[in-house]
């Protein structure tokens, strides 16, 4: 046992030199692309938003198949005619993703007629606005069994067989909000965060599975349909992102490889502001005593200072 804590001792520092130098080295030299030719790509909430941009990306740079799901057919339609116009072979699937069975028949469906997915972007979402008392039950549940469950579901119905073929993506379109809420949107913070948790604990379990790799995109505010009531407080320092320029980093990031991707860059602020101030919003914190009051953290007053409530 003493040998093997000596030995994890000396491996530790240097697999992080290694790492350190393997990164500086990728940013000097460009990164190679993975190349999408022979890549079958399922987009969740693919009929508009940045659903429709992704699938635009995709076939931009090549994929051989997209799959669109969602629930209105005149939006999936529009957009499968449009990704066809661009010689990429595309079909699409009425399906609601917090319906578990209907999932798994939809997949099922998907298989027979469409081949093997090997990209999954779970991209659907819904969002209320509310407040947690003027929230509706049933929408509250909705949120969930969409935002989060609906993740489940999907990657169970098509991971086995990106293990089995040793070539698979899991992508999950998710939001800075699972990292830092805002108030007047409980639902969509709530199953943000849950869905993240999610997608940490999948990716570090794909670590062991060769061909097999996830990747989380956690976007400011877009400018799309779904958010056409919310406001920042200073637009011009914090101004919404385009659903294009989204779709764009995303599949770059599918295409490198990369786990995770916040947008704009400026998001890493809110990891270094959350955590450290998470230990010392008090210092009787530090001495394991219970601070007196209901002391916030500095993140969390930032992030509600820079936002307004959904309208």
């Amino acid at each position: 046992m003493v040998w093997k804590w000596l030995g994890a001792l000396v491996v530790f520092p240097l697999q992080m030199i290694y790492l350190v130098v393997k990164a500086a080295v990728g940013l000097v030299l460009p990164a190679k692309l993975r190349d999408l030719s022979r890549e079958n790509v399922l987009i969740t909430g693919g009929g508009r938003g940045i659903g429709r941009q992704l699938a635009r990306e995709f076939a931009e740079r090549g994929a051989r198949k997209i799959v669109l799901w969602g629930r209105t057919e005149k939006c999936l339609k529009e957009t499968t005619e449009e990704i066809r116009q661009m010689g990429t072979e595309c079909h699409y699937f009425i399906c609601d993703v917090g319906n578990r069975e209907e999932v798994y028949q939809t997949a099922k469906a998907v298989r027979e007629k469409v081949g093997d997915i090997t990209i999954l972007v779970n991209n659907a979402a819904v969002v209320h606005g509310k407040s947690l008392m003027d929230s509706d039950d049933d929408a509250l549940l909705k949120s969930q069994h969409v935002n989060t469950l609906g993740q489940f579901w999907t990657t169970k119905a098509f991971l086995p067989r990106m293990l089995e073929l040793q070539n698979g993506h899991i992508v999950c379109l998710n939001s800075v909000l699972a990292l830092s809420a805002i108030p007047g949107a409980i639902d969509y913070c709530t199953s943000k965060a849950s869905a993240f948790a999610f997608m940490e604990s999948l990716t570090l379990g794909l670590l062991d599975c060769p061909g097999v790799s996830a990747t989380t995109v956690l976007p400011f505010h877009t400018s799309t349909e779904m958010f056409q009531g919310m406001r920042v407080r200073f637009p011009n320092l914090f101004p919404p992102l385009k659903p294009e320029t989204v779709a764009r980093r995303t599949v770059e990031a599918v295409q490198l490889n990369q786990a995770l991707l916040l947008l704009p860059w400026t998001m890493h602020a809110l990891i270094i502001l959350k955590r450290p101030f998470q230990e010392v919003k008090h210092p009787s914190a530090f001495i394991g005593c219970q601070p007196p009051g209901n002391q916030v953290p500095l993140w969390l007053l930032w992030t509600q200072w820079a936002s307004e409530e959904l309208l």
